[in-house]
């Protein structure tokens, strides 16, 4: 019998068995269906029907996931499952990553799998909305490796769909966000000393644990946080990395009030870090290539823009470096008053940075720092002062469909302001 014909017959049949189930019943439904199409089922060595979403042989969106044991489809000792989700009932559409690729290679899939289930103290998560960010370049493109397949995406906003049994923080309803941290140990000496971000443990939203480019996600209810009533969902997205990552190098770089800052590169982070600097009294000095960025930048009350090779007014007594690419590293350190710090706000770059003259750009006490993650407190801390300025982000909404083209547009420096997927 030809390939196609036996997967029709099959789905056929398996589409009405599945449909005699509804939503709260499918874990029933699908033992039910497995034990009667699955024959390593029956001996319970099937090796795949607990994580359909490794499947790789889409028949069509929402509808026919297959997998199979061996390679040959028509033989039917070796068939494994084949199984139908119907998409209202327990299916959830996503984009994955299954390999490093460049971007241009547009490698997000667009495909539908099971609604994760919360364990006793985690919260499903509806998905309205999902900022994009730089950090998703980097685990694309394999600079920063990611547990392959996932769900990127780490500035989620969405509602409680269901909490756990052990839930006491939120209740259905409620409008939670999550952020980069996804997790850390919680016993280790630097998450007892507040740097859960250094936890050699800690776990990314989006890197090692399933993320917001999709319909639903789960979340320990200890990672998790309500969020302003002042934004929409779009707004609020970009506020979970962008904002709160921008907000710890904003204090690690140590600005006072009435001190002068650099700002390089005019993106999601620090179009947000502006507006808390200008709240806080600070000169804001900006250094982007893009004429847009500048702009934008002077609305958003910068003192001077240029390049990143410019020269400003004045010293800068603090510096954050937003941008992708080494070469901004000595250019930011040259413009640095004595005793100034630049901070790096970036997990990798692009390119390396070139060798530094210690005498002409580090002498003097000058500093440099990395900053490496967020902790729960940085999001805590940082979500209400944005709505005490208030932060207004500058957004580009995009379907969740469009993923690949909202990222290629980010790689490429044509976003103003933030990129957000919507799901709906």
């Amino acid at each position: 019998m030809k390939k196609s014909k036996l997967r029709e017959q099959r789905g056929v049949r398996l589409n009405k068995e599945l449909r005699r189930y509804d939503y709260g019943e499918r874990e029933t439904a699908y033992s039910s269906v497995y034990s009667k199409f699955c024959p390593s089922h029956k001996g319970g060595g099937c090796w795949q029907h607990d994580v359909p979403a490794v499947c790789d042989d889409i028949v069509s969106r929402s509808e026919v996931l297959t997998a199979y044991a061996g390679e040959e489809y028509g033989d039917l000792g070796k068939f494994q499952m084949i199984l139908l989700w119907p998409e209202k009932d327990v299916g959830m559409r996503a984009q994955i990553l299954k390999e490093i690729s460049p971007m241009e290679r547009r490698p997000l899939q667009l495909i539908t799998l099971p609604i994760p289930k919360p364990g006793a103290r985690e919260i499903l998560v509806r998905i309205s909305a999902c900022g994009v960010c730089h950090t998703e370049l980097d685990e694309i493109e394999g600079r920063l490796k990611p547990e392959l397949p996932v769900i990127l995406g780490h500035e989620i906003v969405g509602k409680v769909e269901k909490p756990g049994s052990e839930v006491t923080k939120f209740k259905i309803g409620d409008r939670v966000g999550v952020a980069w941290i996804h997790s850390a140990c919680g016993k280790c000496r630097f998450c007892k000393e507040g740097k859960e971000n250094l936890c050699s443990e800690f776990e990314g939203t989006g890197c090692q644990a399933n993320g917001g480019y999709a319909e639903y996600t789960v979340v320990s209810e200890d990672f998790a946080f309500l969020i302003p009533d002042r934004f929409t969902d779009s707004q609020a997205a970009p506020l979970l990395c962008a904002g709160a990552i921008g907000y710890r190098a904003l204090r690690l770089s140590g600005i006072k009030p009435g001190q002068t800052l650099g700002l390089f590169g005019f993106g999601a982070s620090a179009h947000i870090v502006i507006q808390v600097a200008k709240y806080w009294g600070c000169e804001v000095y900006v250094f982007t290539r893009s004429k847009e960025h500048r702009n934008l930048a002077k609305q958003l009350g910068a003192t001077w823009t240029g390049g990143a090779g410019d020269e400003p007014p004045q010293k800068l007594d603090c510096a954050i470096d937003f941008t992708p690419v080494g070469e901004t590293v000595p250019d930011a350190l040259r413009v640095l008053e004595k005793g100034g710090r630049l901070v790096m706000a970036v997990i990798r770059k692009r390119t390396p940075i070139p060798p530094l003259d210690y005498a002409q750009l580090l002498w003097n006490e000058k500093e440099l720092k990395s900053v490496a993650n967020i902790t729960r407190k940085d999001a805590q801390d940082f979500l209400p002062l944005a709505a005490e300025i208030p932060i207004i982000s500058e957004i580009q909404e995009f379907k969740l469909e469009e993923a690949n083209e909202a990222l290629l547009l980010l790689k490429q420096g044509n976003i103003q302001g933030a990129a957000v997927l919507r799901m709906g």
